[in-house]
Protein backbone atom coordinates (compact mmCIF):
# COMPACT_ATOMS: atom_id res chain seq x y z
CA UNK A 1 0.00 0.00 0.00
CA UNK A 2 1.76 3.14 -1.37
CA UNK A 3 2.42 5.96 1.88
CA UNK A 4 -0.31 8.69 2.15
CA UNK A 5 1.31 11.83 0.83
CA UNK A 6 0.94 15.64 1.54
CA UNK A 7 1.03 18.37 -0.84
CA UNK A 8 2.46 21.74 0.68
CA UNK A 9 2.70 25.23 -0.96
CA UNK A 10 5.53 27.11 0.13
CA UNK A 11 7.12 30.33 -0.80
CA UNK A 12 5.96 29.36 -4.39
CA UNK A 13 7.11 26.10 -4.62
CA UNK A 14 5.08 22.72 -4.18
CA UNK A 15 6.51 19.99 -1.89
CA UNK A 16 5.41 16.61 -2.28
CA UNK A 17 6.24 15.04 1.20
CA UNK A 18 5.59 11.07 2.27
CA UNK A 19 4.42 10.80 5.86
CA UNK A 20 8.04 10.07 6.90
CA UNK A 21 9.97 12.48 4.91
CA UNK A 22 12.60 14.08 6.87
CA UNK A 23 11.62 17.62 5.02
CA UNK A 24 8.82 18.59 6.83
CA UNK A 25 11.10 20.57 9.39
CA UNK A 26 11.96 23.09 6.11
CA UNK A 27 8.03 24.24 5.84
CA UNK A 28 8.34 27.77 6.58
CA UNK A 29 10.64 28.87 3.92
CA UNK A 30 11.96 32.76 3.72
CA UNK A 31 11.34 35.19 0.36
CA UNK A 32 11.80 38.68 0.18
CA UNK A 33 11.29 40.32 -3.48
CA UNK A 34 10.69 44.13 -5.04
CA UNK A 35 8.40 45.00 -8.12
CA UNK A 36 8.84 48.14 -9.82
CA UNK A 37 8.10 50.33 -12.41
CA UNK A 38 10.80 52.88 -14.64
CA UNK A 39 8.62 55.86 -15.96
CA UNK A 40 11.22 56.89 -18.33
CA UNK A 41 11.33 53.20 -20.26
CA UNK A 42 7.93 52.10 -19.05
CA UNK A 43 9.73 49.24 -17.81
CA UNK A 44 8.41 46.73 -15.18
CA UNK A 45 10.06 44.65 -13.33
CA UNK A 46 10.28 42.00 -10.22
CA UNK A 47 13.11 40.51 -8.79
CA UNK A 48 12.99 37.79 -6.01
CA UNK A 49 15.60 35.59 -3.90
CA UNK A 50 14.16 32.68 -1.56
CA UNK A 51 15.46 29.96 0.46
CA UNK A 52 13.39 27.54 -1.63
CA UNK A 53 13.56 25.70 -5.12
CA UNK A 54 12.49 27.39 -8.70
CA UNK A 55 11.28 30.80 -6.87
CA UNK A 56 10.74 32.54 -10.12
CA UNK A 57 8.44 30.72 -11.74
CA UNK A 58 6.01 30.83 -8.69
CA UNK A 59 6.64 34.61 -7.72
CA UNK A 60 7.51 36.81 -10.65
CA UNK A 61 4.87 38.27 -13.33
CA UNK A 62 4.94 40.91 -15.24
CA UNK A 63 3.51 42.10 -18.64
CA UNK A 64 4.32 45.41 -20.29
CA UNK A 65 1.83 48.08 -20.51
CA UNK A 66 -0.26 46.11 -17.64
CA UNK A 67 1.74 45.96 -14.53
CA UNK A 68 3.88 43.23 -12.42
CA UNK A 69 2.82 40.99 -9.59
CA UNK A 70 4.68 39.70 -6.59
CA UNK A 71 3.11 36.75 -4.97
CA UNK A 72 4.92 34.79 -2.28
CA UNK A 73 4.92 33.24 1.39
CA UNK A 74 2.29 30.65 1.44
CA UNK A 75 2.01 31.69 -2.23
CA UNK A 76 -1.41 31.81 -4.10
CA UNK A 77 0.37 31.46 -8.01
CA UNK A 78 -3.35 31.83 -9.54
CA UNK A 79 -2.72 35.50 -8.26
CA UNK A 80 0.01 36.01 -10.95
CA UNK A 81 -2.17 35.73 -14.22
CA UNK A 82 -5.47 37.02 -12.56
CA UNK A 83 -3.98 40.48 -11.14
CA UNK A 84 -2.69 40.87 -14.71
CA UNK A 85 -6.01 40.05 -16.57
CA UNK A 86 -7.58 43.13 -13.71
CA UNK A 87 -4.76 45.24 -14.53
CA UNK A 88 -5.07 44.83 -18.18
CA UNK A 89 -9.06 45.37 -18.06
CA UNK A 90 -8.33 49.07 -16.27
CA UNK A 91 -7.97 48.28 -12.44
CA UNK A 92 -5.78 49.92 -10.75
CA UNK A 93 -3.16 48.14 -8.09
CA UNK A 94 -5.04 49.23 -5.33
CA UNK A 95 -8.26 47.55 -6.99
CA UNK A 96 -6.33 44.45 -8.04
CA UNK A 97 -4.83 43.96 -4.45
CA UNK A 98 -8.49 44.67 -3.03
CA UNK A 99 -10.24 41.77 -5.22
CA UNK A 100 -7.55 38.94 -5.47
CA UNK A 101 -7.55 39.08 -0.96
CA UNK A 102 -11.59 39.51 -1.07
CA UNK A 103 -11.68 35.93 -3.50
CA UNK A 104 -9.01 34.24 -0.77
CA UNK A 105 -9.81 31.96 2.49
CA UNK A 106 -5.96 32.03 3.00
CA UNK A 107 -5.25 35.44 2.28
CA UNK A 108 -3.64 35.85 5.87
CA UNK A 109 -1.12 33.53 4.91
CA UNK A 110 0.16 35.29 2.01
CA UNK A 111 2.28 38.39 0.76
CA UNK A 112 1.54 39.97 -2.47
CA UNK A 113 2.70 43.16 -4.44
CA UNK A 114 1.16 44.70 -7.25
CA UNK A 115 2.10 47.54 -9.08
CA UNK A 116 0.68 49.41 -12.54
CA UNK A 117 2.20 51.65 -14.94
CA UNK A 118 1.38 54.52 -12.97
CA UNK A 119 4.12 53.71 -11.22
CA UNK A 120 0.76 52.85 -8.09
CA UNK A 121 2.41 50.22 -5.86
CA UNK A 122 0.51 48.16 -3.20
CA UNK A 123 1.76 44.72 -0.95
CA UNK A 124 -0.15 43.02 1.76
CA UNK A 125 1.24 40.78 4.32
CA UNK A 126 -0.93 38.35 5.58
CA UNK A 127 -1.56 38.42 9.76
CA UNK A 128 0.12 34.62 9.88
CA UNK A 129 3.00 35.00 7.75
CA UNK A 130 6.15 33.94 9.84
CA UNK A 131 8.60 36.64 11.46
CA UNK A 132 9.93 39.05 10.32
CA UNK A 133 7.26 39.61 7.81
CA UNK A 134 6.23 43.04 6.15
CA UNK A 135 6.94 45.64 3.51
CA UNK A 136 7.84 48.99 2.18
CA UNK A 137 6.10 51.00 -0.74
CA UNK A 138 7.77 54.01 -2.03
CA UNK A 139 7.40 56.15 -5.34
CA UNK A 140 7.18 53.53 -7.87
CA UNK A 141 8.34 50.12 -5.74
CA UNK A 142 7.28 48.11 -3.55
CA UNK A 143 9.37 45.55 -1.70
CA UNK A 144 8.48 43.00 1.00
CA UNK A 145 9.51 39.69 2.69
CA UNK A 146 8.84 36.73 5.11
CA UNK A 147 11.01 34.87 8.03
CA UNK A 148 13.63 37.76 7.19
CA UNK A 149 16.00 37.99 9.97
CA UNK A 150 14.60 41.58 10.45
CA UNK A 151 13.00 44.82 9.52
CA UNK A 152 16.17 46.06 8.02
CA UNK A 153 16.22 43.74 5.30
CA UNK A 154 13.76 45.67 3.72
CA UNK A 155 14.27 49.01 4.64
CA UNK A 156 17.49 48.56 2.90
CA UNK A 157 15.81 46.84 -0.38
CA UNK A 158 13.99 50.08 -0.36
CA UNK A 159 17.30 52.61 0.04
CA UNK A 160 19.21 50.64 -2.61
CA UNK A 161 16.22 51.04 -5.04
CA UNK A 162 16.17 55.18 -4.67
CA UNK A 163 19.85 55.38 -4.38
CA UNK A 164 20.89 53.00 -7.38
CA UNK A 165 21.00 54.37 -10.46
CA UNK A 166 20.69 52.98 -14.24
CA UNK A 167 18.95 50.67 -15.64
CA UNK A 168 15.84 48.76 -13.99
CA UNK A 169 17.78 45.58 -14.11
CA UNK A 170 20.82 46.97 -12.45
CA UNK A 171 18.50 49.04 -9.51
CA UNK A 172 16.81 45.33 -8.96
CA UNK A 173 19.43 43.68 -8.70
CA UNK A 174 21.48 46.17 -6.47
CA UNK A 175 18.38 45.81 -4.40
CA UNK A 176 18.47 41.80 -4.18
CA UNK A 177 21.98 42.54 -2.95
CA UNK A 178 21.27 45.27 -0.30
CA UNK A 179 18.74 42.87 1.21
CA UNK A 180 21.15 40.07 1.68
CA UNK A 181 23.72 42.60 2.79
CA UNK A 182 21.18 43.30 5.47
CA UNK A 183 20.60 39.62 6.72
CA UNK A 184 18.52 38.53 4.05
CA UNK A 185 15.99 35.48 5.05
CA UNK A 186 16.46 33.17 8.04
CA UNK A 187 16.52 30.12 6.22
CA UNK A 188 19.36 31.10 3.74
CA UNK A 189 19.45 31.19 -0.03
CA UNK A 190 18.99 28.90 -2.90
CA UNK A 191 17.04 30.53 -5.93
CA UNK A 192 16.73 33.74 -6.93
CA UNK A 193 15.36 35.77 -10.43
CA UNK A 194 14.89 38.60 -12.14
CA UNK A 195 11.73 39.54 -15.32
CA UNK A 196 11.63 42.59 -16.76
CA UNK A 197 9.41 43.48 -19.52
CA UNK A 198 9.41 46.74 -21.85
CA UNK A 199 7.02 47.61 -24.74
CA UNK A 200 7.95 47.37 -27.90
CA UNK A 201 5.50 46.54 -31.21
CA UNK A 202 8.84 45.58 -33.43
CA UNK A 203 9.85 42.85 -30.80
CA UNK A 204 6.41 42.15 -28.79
CA UNK A 205 8.20 38.90 -27.13
CA UNK A 206 10.28 42.10 -24.75
CA UNK A 207 6.14 42.49 -24.02
CA UNK A 208 7.18 39.54 -21.60
CA UNK A 209 10.51 39.02 -21.34
CA UNK A 210 12.83 41.87 -21.80
CA UNK A 211 14.70 40.08 -18.79
CA UNK A 212 14.04 36.80 -17.81
CA UNK A 213 16.81 35.12 -15.98
CA UNK A 214 16.44 32.47 -13.33
CA UNK A 215 18.93 30.59 -11.05
CA UNK A 216 17.04 27.42 -9.39
CA UNK A 217 19.01 25.99 -6.86
CA UNK A 218 22.80 27.41 -5.90
CA UNK A 219 24.23 28.36 -2.83
CA UNK A 220 24.77 31.66 -3.51
CA UNK A 221 21.91 32.46 -6.10
CA UNK A 222 22.17 36.40 -6.03
CA UNK A 223 25.77 36.76 -7.24
CA UNK A 224 24.76 34.05 -9.56
CA UNK A 225 22.18 35.99 -10.87
CA UNK A 226 24.25 38.86 -11.45
CA UNK A 227 26.96 36.40 -12.84
CA UNK A 228 24.27 35.31 -15.42
CA UNK A 229 22.63 39.01 -16.21
CA UNK A 230 26.44 39.90 -17.31
CA UNK A 231 26.17 37.45 -20.06
CA UNK A 232 22.91 38.41 -20.99
CA UNK A 233 23.65 41.96 -20.93
CA UNK A 234 26.16 41.29 -23.24
CA UNK A 235 24.30 39.52 -25.98
CA UNK A 236 20.71 39.79 -26.06
CA UNK A 237 20.23 42.72 -24.07
CA UNK A 238 22.72 44.57 -26.06
CA UNK A 239 21.04 44.04 -29.16
CA UNK A 240 17.85 45.17 -27.35
CA UNK A 241 19.37 48.37 -26.52
CA UNK A 242 20.79 48.49 -30.08
CA UNK A 243 16.91 47.86 -31.47
CA UNK A 244 15.53 50.58 -29.36
CA UNK A 245 17.83 53.33 -30.24
CA UNK A 246 17.05 52.44 -33.94
CA UNK A 247 13.44 52.85 -32.65
CA UNK A 248 13.61 56.43 -31.10
CA UNK A 249 15.75 57.67 -34.07
CA UNK A 250 12.55 56.84 -36.06
CA UNK A 251 10.49 58.56 -34.02
CA UNK A 252 12.93 61.42 -33.81
CA UNK A 253 13.54 61.14 -30.00
CA UNK A 254 17.31 61.88 -30.21
CA UNK A 255 17.65 62.03 -26.14
CA UNK A 256 16.22 58.49 -25.66
CA UNK A 257 17.89 56.95 -28.91
CA UNK A 258 21.19 58.71 -27.54
CA UNK A 259 20.55 57.22 -24.06
CA UNK A 260 20.45 53.85 -25.42
CA UNK A 261 23.51 53.99 -27.24
CA UNK A 262 25.61 55.37 -24.26
CA UNK A 263 24.12 52.25 -22.07
CA UNK A 264 26.45 50.19 -24.76
CA UNK A 265 28.51 52.73 -24.29
CA UNK A 266 28.85 52.10 -20.51
CA UNK A 267 28.81 48.45 -20.79
CA UNK A 268 31.78 48.22 -22.87
CA UNK A 269 33.61 50.58 -20.82
CA UNK A 270 33.17 48.64 -17.78
CA UNK A 271 33.54 45.46 -19.44
CA UNK A 272 37.25 46.76 -20.18
CA UNK A 273 38.04 48.62 -17.07
CA UNK A 274 37.20 45.41 -15.21
CA UNK A 275 39.94 43.31 -18.01
CA UNK A 276 37.73 40.85 -18.68
CA UNK A 277 38.75 37.69 -20.44
CA UNK A 278 35.69 36.24 -21.68
CA UNK A 279 36.27 36.38 -25.51
CA UNK A 280 32.77 35.95 -26.57
CA UNK A 281 31.51 38.93 -24.47
CA UNK A 282 34.35 40.98 -25.71
CA UNK A 283 33.43 39.88 -29.44
CA UNK A 284 29.76 40.83 -28.99
CA UNK A 285 30.24 44.27 -27.66
CA UNK A 286 32.98 45.11 -30.43
CA UNK A 287 30.88 43.86 -32.85
CA UNK A 288 27.16 45.55 -32.03
CA UNK A 289 29.43 48.86 -31.06
CA UNK A 290 31.21 48.91 -34.29
CA UNK A 291 27.92 48.01 -36.89
CA UNK A 292 26.07 50.81 -34.41
CA UNK A 293 29.20 53.53 -35.11
CA UNK A 294 29.17 54.07 -31.28
CA UNK A 295 32.17 53.95 -29.07
CA UNK A 296 33.90 52.88 -31.77
CA UNK A 297 37.67 53.19 -30.67
CA UNK A 298 36.63 51.10 -27.72
CA UNK A 299 34.86 48.48 -29.93
CA UNK A 300 38.63 48.19 -30.97
CA UNK A 301 39.79 47.76 -27.95
CA UNK A 302 37.24 44.97 -27.50
CA UNK A 303 37.83 43.41 -30.30
CA UNK A 304 41.50 43.06 -30.22
CA UNK A 305 41.45 41.59 -27.01
CA UNK A 306 38.81 39.26 -28.19
CA UNK A 307 41.62 38.22 -30.67
CA UNK A 308 44.56 38.21 -28.74
CA UNK A 309 42.20 34.98 -26.45
CA UNK A 310 41.13 33.25 -29.66
CA UNK A 311 43.50 34.29 -32.38
CA UNK A 312 42.17 31.18 -34.57
CA UNK A 313 38.63 32.38 -34.44
CA UNK A 314 37.72 33.50 -37.85
CA UNK A 315 34.60 35.17 -36.74
CA UNK A 316 36.36 37.33 -34.06
CA UNK A 317 38.55 38.30 -36.69
CA UNK A 318 36.06 39.74 -38.72
CA UNK A 319 34.61 41.76 -36.07
CA UNK A 320 38.22 42.94 -35.62
CA UNK A 321 38.45 44.01 -39.04
CA UNK A 322 35.26 45.42 -38.98
CA UNK A 323 36.24 47.63 -36.27
CA UNK A 324 39.34 48.94 -37.66
CA UNK A 325 37.27 49.59 -41.13
CA UNK A 326 34.51 51.74 -39.04
CA UNK A 327 37.69 53.28 -37.41
CA UNK A 328 39.34 54.26 -40.52
CA UNK A 329 41.68 51.93 -40.62
CA UNK A 330 41.32 50.66 -43.93
CA UNK A 331 44.36 48.89 -44.23
CA UNK A 332 44.43 46.94 -40.99
CA UNK A 333 40.52 45.68 -41.67
CA UNK A 334 42.27 44.36 -45.07
CA UNK A 335 45.04 42.84 -43.54
CA UNK A 336 42.93 41.12 -40.65
CA UNK A 337 40.24 39.92 -43.01
CA UNK A 338 42.68 37.90 -44.78
CA UNK A 339 43.62 36.16 -41.96
CA UNK A 340 40.02 35.03 -41.46
CA UNK A 341 40.04 33.97 -44.81
CA UNK A 342 43.35 31.99 -44.55
CA UNK A 343 41.25 30.05 -41.67
CA UNK A 344 38.17 29.51 -43.37
CA UNK A 345 39.01 30.08 -47.32
CA UNK A 346 35.58 28.80 -48.26
CA UNK A 347 33.58 31.44 -46.43
CA UNK A 348 31.96 34.18 -49.09
CA UNK A 349 31.25 36.26 -46.25
CA UNK A 350 34.49 36.87 -45.70
CA UNK A 351 35.78 37.55 -49.46
CA UNK A 352 32.61 39.68 -49.77
CA UNK A 353 34.03 41.87 -46.69
CA UNK A 354 37.78 41.74 -48.51
CA UNK A 355 36.17 43.65 -51.21
CA UNK A 356 33.99 45.50 -49.19
CA UNK A 357 37.44 47.24 -47.18
CA UNK A 358 39.40 47.45 -50.22
CA UNK A 359 36.89 49.39 -51.70
CA UNK A 360 37.37 53.32 -51.11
Amino acid sequence: MARPIRILCVAGVVLILTCCSTLAGDAGIGTFSIVAFDPVTLELGVAVQSRAFGVGAAVAWAEAGVGAIATQASTNESFGPRGLELLRSGKTSEEVLEILLKSDEGREDRQVAVIDTDGGAVNFTGSRCLDWAGGITGETFACQGNILVSEEVVKAMAAAFEETRGELSERLLATLVAAQAAGGDKRGMQSAAILVVRPSEEHPEYNYRYVDLRVEDHADPINELIRVYRIHEGSDLLRAHIRYAEHYDGLGEEAMAARERGLVGEMLKRVLSEDADDADLLNNLAWFCATADVFVSEAVEAAERAAALKPEDANILDTLAEAYFRDGRAAEAVATIQRAIEIDPESTYFKEQLERFKTP
